[in-house]
């Protein structure tokens, strides 16, 4: 194939490679990235240097960067972009990398490499950063003329945002950023248009809607990908016509009001009683934007006396780990604008008032009888405190759980956490990232701490920007989640899970001029949330709480909802 082909004939006008890509980025409205620089990528820094349009953010670790950018295009809905230099930066990204591919977040990362002429030879701070990320990214390249740099960033960032969305990656090689090119834009793209267009809506919308017609007891199953296609509205307007009770998964927290009468919250292995009774008792179950994961469904026993339909835009989630009855493919919210006229208003009062019952006997509880702080009530009280109105991230443990259980959210974008890889570190990141996109906001990490260590080097990315990132650090000296393991699973052999040692974490803020308190009795929650939330500036705040404490309800790893614990049957067993 010609070399030329696809691209608009040359003009005389030429400039660098990397001063071609910052004036990408531009163009295309990044305004804000963040990164740290290395000798492979210097030639683009020095470009961005010059940069009047886009603000740098200096992180301290190239993992610390990419969890920035996920925080900051989860919370905008806007493209994160990330960069590194190569070898051990780009390496350092492929953490995040995996956790936006299974999250789905729109991410493009840029990477440095040695120069063309020594790739391959094991040269100074080289790794194959292409062939490495084939597997957690949507799309990337190794660009190995600067005549194609615009046609790789074009892919790139549509492949990013089209579709499901999710990472992508530039290997940007250090001779490529000095040669000269003339070639801007391209009129025509390599990769197929059904990479990055919306499809068409596929499926007998017909049929689709006279099962959902026909339900007496009817579930809606709310995942991630409502928020990444702006289905709130159109998911609310499915559930009030129809009077059908909406549970979300992790990632779908948001997607629906919290404390709308149908909610009936999280499912899965540490959702709601409530929401996991509800899958038990429907007839009628309809997936929008979830995945089926191993956290929520188990295959042959999830909802096996429902109907079980299902809308995604990604065809490979289609009966990848349950089958189902009925399927629509396409974007959730041309496909729900499509649905919704189909359905009957119907009031169902049996079926809402069965789980309003649900609700009442089998609340979310916990042992508050102490003078100990306990997270779910000091997650309580931050909710009604900050009148749910913030912007929340969260690490991966016991806290994540309360988290998601106890503050409710009533617009989407506004919970940010690691749900598919469960990575420890994204919180604080994240929340900074999620700062910078919405300066406007209250931003709120909750940690606990072992993952506050994981990252906890960009205390000095908030002190240095002066972000007002409010850090909740949940302390029990133990890392929770595998703690309670554990204690339930493993006979209390407590194998390496204790903290011997934790640092002073509110001397520790301190030394990055950030103000902090640490609190071990209940009667302090009150002051101390008022120090926590007072002003716009950042803030650490140590709760201190008992080992002992565990999230419930939680369904054993490999069980169904029928196997679901309930805080209850601790408290009979006395094992509270």
């Amino acid at each position: 194939m010609d070399s030329n082909e696809g691209k608009m004939p040359k003009t005389e006008a030429k400039i660098s490679g990397a001063r071609l890509m910052v004036e990408l980025l531009e163009e295309y409205g990044v305004d804000i990235v963040f990164g740290y620089p290395g000798g492979a990528i210097l030639p683009f820094y020095d470009e961005l240097y010059k940069s009047t349009k886009i603000k740098h953010i200096l992180v301290r670790h190239e993992q610390g960067a990419i969890h920035m950018a996920e925080g900051y295009a989860r919370s905008t809905g806007k493209l994160g972009v990330c960069i590194a230099t190569s070898g051990p930066g780009a390496t350092n990204l492929v953490t995040g990398l995996t956790d936006a591919k299974l999250d789905s977040v729109p991410i493009l990362a840029i990477t440095g490499q040695v120069a063309t002429n020594a790739i391959g030879t094991d040269a100074f701070q080289e790794a194959d950063i292409y062939g490495i990320t084939i597997p957690i990214t949507k799309y990337n390249a190794l660009i190995k003329s600067a005549d194609d740099i615009a046609r790789h960033f074009q892919e790139a960032t549509l492949v990013a945002l089209g579709g499901r969305p999710g990472p992508v990656l530039l290997d940007f090689p250090k001779d490529v950023q000095t040669e000269l090119t003339s070639v801007r834009k391209v009129d025509k793209l390599k990769i197929d248009s059904r990479h990055y267009q919306k499809p068409p809506i596929g499926g007998d919308l017909d049929s689709f809607a006279a099962a959902l017609n026909k339900a007496k007891r009817p579930l809606l199953y709310v995942g991630g990908g409502a928020i990444n296609a702006n289905a709130s509205k159109e998911i609310r307007e499915l559930a009030e016509k129809g009077n059908i009770p909406v549970t979300t998964t992790l990632m779908g927290i948001g997607a629906f009001p919290g404390t709308h009468q149908l909610s009936v919250g999280m499912l899965g292995m540490h959702g709601t009683a409530y929401a996991n009774k509800a899958v038990l008792e429907c007839d009628y179950i309809l997936n929008l934007g979830a995945r089926f994961d191993d956290r929520v469904a188990k295959p042959g026993e999830f909802a096996e006396n429902a109907i079980r339909a299902h809308i995604d835009i990604d065809t490979a989630e289609f009966n990848k780990r349950v089958s189902v009855d009925y399927l629509l493919h396409g974007d959730l919210k041309e496909v729900l604008k499509a649905l919704i006229p189909k359905v009957n208003k119907v009031d169902r009062p049996d079926w809402v008032g069965f789980l309003d019952t649900l609700k009442k006997n089998h609340p979310l509880e916990f042992d508050d009888s102490s003078d100990t702080i306990k997270p779910q009530g000091f997650l309580q009280k931050l909710y009604e405190k900050s009148k749910g109105k913030a912007i929340v991230s969260t690490d991966v443990g016991q806290h994540q759980m309360w988290a998601a259980q106890y503050y409710l959210f009533e617009e989407a974008n506004r919970w940010l956490t690691s749900g598919g890889l469960g990575t420890m570190g994204y919180g604080l990141p994240a929340a900074i990232g999620a700062k910078f996109g919405n300066p406007d906001k209250t931003v709120i990490c909750v940690s606990g701490d072992g993952s506050i260590q994981m990252n906890i080097q960009e205390l000095a990315t908030i002190a240095m920007y002066k972000k007002g990132v409010k850090i909740l650090i949940f302390n029990n000296n133990f890392l929770g989640m595998v703690r309670q393991w554990q204690e339930l699973f493993y006979e209390e052999r407590f194998s390496e899970s204790e903290w011997n040692y934790n640092p002073d974490f509110v001397k520790l803020g301190e030394a990055y001029s950030i103000k902090g308190l640490r609190i071990s009795n209940k009667s302090e929650i009150d002051k101390a949330l008022e120090f926590f939330l007072e002003d716009e500036d950042a803030r650490i705040l140590e709760v201190m709480i008992p080992a002992e404490e565990k999230v419930f309800p939680m369904i054993p790893a490999g069980k169904s909802q029928k196997d679901m614990i309930e805080f209850s049957d601790t408290v009979r067993a006395g094992k509270k």
